[in-house]
């Protein structure tokens, strides 16, 4: 299988996030008109990512809601960015997607992290004693591979379903093992550069650099996390990104909550180290109107040649949120 186009595939990361004023039945819907949006405007793909203990982020239960999205689209690939794979025994994932891909033949995508996406007593209540580390995620995906794939003669554990299903795994991550397991192991590799961009450069020129061809992929596919607010002008596109900014300042303080409504000038009224945290966070983020966003993604392409960008878009009013997306749809056609 080879992934790999001239102009890179766009998709969308999406956190299923709670606003304030919403419910969760809310934010579920949201999510929904966001990937039917973003399936009519080309998008190659639509994940949600695992988070747990959040009053913000309503995707915990993230193959439940795959399997929700992709009955309501009709082609776009739903799938997972990703599941923490230290939090579930490779079982459970392997009959969850082989359910989810008989449902929805040729849809589903398996991204897998090897950290916890949460703290540690949230941790401790996934794993119920379960001794499972970070240091097991090898053995953990070659298990899932070996139960998504055809069966042996004479293999003691099969999943069903899940056995024959051939879900593609994705390895997510943000340092340089992740991009040393995916080389090692030929797989897609997909950089969470969309919160962690400090070594996104370097970890995709390693994965690159070490790729072995495998029976799941013939060469290198990278997938870079961007994100981008776009709107009509620079300075309506960064009012609309407060609300991602007010959210990022609730990370780096450990003060998570709902998303909030757009607030003008909210940088401005930070101190300098907070100001400078936020952009740290954002370093490859595209924030402005048609021309600047134009810039930006040409820029990060010269930099990056990714192959699929992956874009997340933090707006609080839905249709602002469809509009930008139709907006970077725009500027990637154009690239």
């Amino acid at each position: 299988m080879s992934l790999h186009s001239a102009q890179p595939q766009l998709s969308m990361l999406d956190l299923v996030t709670v606003r304030q004023g919403q419910t969760v039945a809310e934010a579920i819907q949201t999510a929904v008109r966001t990937a039917q949006h973003v399936e009519q405007l080309g998008f190659g793909r639509y994940w949600m990512a695992e988070h747990h203990n959040m009053p913000g982020i309503a995707s915990s239960s993230t193959a439940v809601l795959i399997g929700h999205v992709a009955g309501q689209t009709q082609h776009i690939r739903v799938g997972s960015g990703g599941i923490m794979l230290p939090n579930h025994a490779p079982l459970v994932v392997a009959e969850a997607f082989g359910t989810l891909e008989a449902l929805y033949p040729g849809r589903i995508d398996l991204g897998l992290g090897r950290a916890p996406g949460t703290d540690q007593p949230t941790m401790r209540a996934l794993r119920r004693g379960r001794l499972e580390t970070e240091e097991d995620f090898p053995r953990d995906v070659q298990q899932l591979q070996l139960l998504l794939g055809e069966p042996k003669p004479g293999q003691p554990l099969i999943a069903t379903p899940g056995a024959g299903s051939h879900v593609p795994i994705w390895l997510l991550g943000s340092s340089l093992y992740s991009a040393q397991l995916a080389a090692h192991m030929g797989l897609p590799y997909a950089f969470a550069s969309h919160f962690a961009p400090r070594f996104l450069l370097q970890a995709i020129q390693m994965y690159r650099d070490l790729f072995k061809p495998s029976q799941f992929l013939d060469k290198p596919h990278v997938m870079i996390g961007v994100p981008i607010v776009a709107a009509a002008t620079d300075e309506e596109a960064e009012f609309l990104a407060s609300s991602t900014y007010q959210r990022i300042l609730g990370i780096l303080t450990n003060q998570r909550g709902l998303m909030q409504p757009p607030v003008e000038g909210f940088m401005d009224s930070l101190d300098l180290p907070s100001r400078r945290a936020i952009l740290d966070f954002l370093a490859i983020g595209v924030i402005g109107g048609p021309e600047k966003l134009q810039q930006g993604l040409q820029q990060l392409m010269a930099k990056t040649e990714a192959d699929e960008l992956m874009v997340v878009t933090d707006v609080f009013e839905l249709d602002a949120r469809l509009h930008s997306l139709r907006l970077t749809a725009e500027a990637v056609a154009a690239l």
